[in-house]
């Protein structure tokens, strides 16, 4: 003996609540145009005409029937979808997360204020827009990172939020200029270094930076050679920086400190890390200061690419690889 199961219809499966309906639109002895009885003999006269007269009336146009399954579909759909919502029995959760992809999708505060900075400001950054996409570009692969800058400048604002998310570093000589940078921008991370150095003595320092006491890879601590910069704020030498920008010091006349010392310290650092490589950016190269000491220390092997007076060089670690010369052979 079979006996017959029936499962109630849940409304968790919208499917199985309009099988049926359509079956029924479809398949109703109103839609057939054959006889319902093949056995039986044909009706004649006037029988045969009021019948057919008969599924003439109750017949539904091609039209209607597609239109009523066009609403069963759509209404099939819906419930659906309906049925498998995952916000359907947590509404605050769908809530939070609707809150949450919001907040992701709004610009950060930081972006926010360099967008309205440099669309109200008249004053030209130090670098051209040629030569800051150079720079753009490697932070656009790298960022967020460590970025260590010399020099504060109307440009800082920039390297900062291109760097979103990553250490931005600003380093300069003027401890007034500083302070009147950090009014605009108090989010700015920027120290006040003293340099000992003097343009006037550029090129005896070239010469000690080509002796092997500065052509060892060390750290500032551990190095003998009189370019290395020791006395600045302890964050420069406990990160390992993946850009580097000299811009600064000043060393447009003699009296002025130059950029000997951060160059050659810029190099070194890159140089000194465990592995990986650092890009090093030296702007003004138009300098005798600039151009003869970035190719001589930081190594015209090394060079990239020159944009305007912007000199770009990637150097890899020497600690990784002991066996490294200090220049690579060109």
């Amino acid at each position: 003996m079979f006996v017959l199961k029936t499962e109630p219809i849940l409304p968790s499966s919208p499917p199985s609540l309009f099988v049926l309906p359509l079956f029924l639109i479809f398949n109703s002895p109103m839609h057939t145009t054959s006889n319902p009885n093949p056995n039986s003999k044909s009706v004649s006269g006037n029988k045969t005409k009021h019948i057919a007269n008969m599924k003439s009336s109750t017949q539904l146009p091609l039209q209607v029937k597609l239109l009523i399954f066009g609403f069963f579909l759509a209404f099939l759909l819906l419930m659906f979808r309906s049925s498998f919502s995952p916000y359907q029995n947590n509404p605050l959760s769908s809530m939070a997360e609707i809150k949450s992809t919001a907040i992701w999708n709004k610009i950060p505060s930081p972006l926010v204020q360099a967008l309205i900075h440099y669309s109200t400001s008249n004053i030209t950054p130090q670098q051209t827009s040629k030569e800051i996409s150079v720079s753009a570009r490697v932070l656009d692969k790298k960022s967020p990172c460590n970025f260590l800058v010399f020099g504060l400048g109307h440009d800082s604002l920039l390297w900062s939020s291109l760097n979103y998310g990553g250490r931005t570093v600003f380093l300069d000589e003027d401890e007034s200029w500083i302070k009147q940078i950090k009014q605009n921008f108090p989010d700015l991370e920027a120290y006040h270094v003293v340099y000992e150095t003097k343009v006037r003595n550029a090129a005896n320092l070239l010469r000690i930076g080509k002796e092997k006491d500065c052509t060892v890879v060390s750290d500032a601590e551990n190095s003998k050679c009189q370019l290395m910069l020791k006395t600045l704020p302890s964050v420069v030498y406990e990160l390992e920086w993946d850009l580097i920008m000299v811009d600064a010091p000043t060393g447009f006349h003699d009296d002025a400190p130059g950029r000997m010392g951060a160059i050659y310290t810029a190099g070194m650092m890159a140089r000194n890390r465990k592995e990986g490589e650092t890009d090093v950016f030296v702007h003004d190269v138009n300098r005798e200061v600039e151009d003869k000491f970035s190719r001589a220390l930081l190594c015209e092997g090394y060079m990239k690419k020159q944009e305007g007076l912007l000199r770009h060089f990637t150097i890899p670690s020497h600690i990784a690889n002991p066996g490294r010369p200090f220049c690579p052979s060109t």
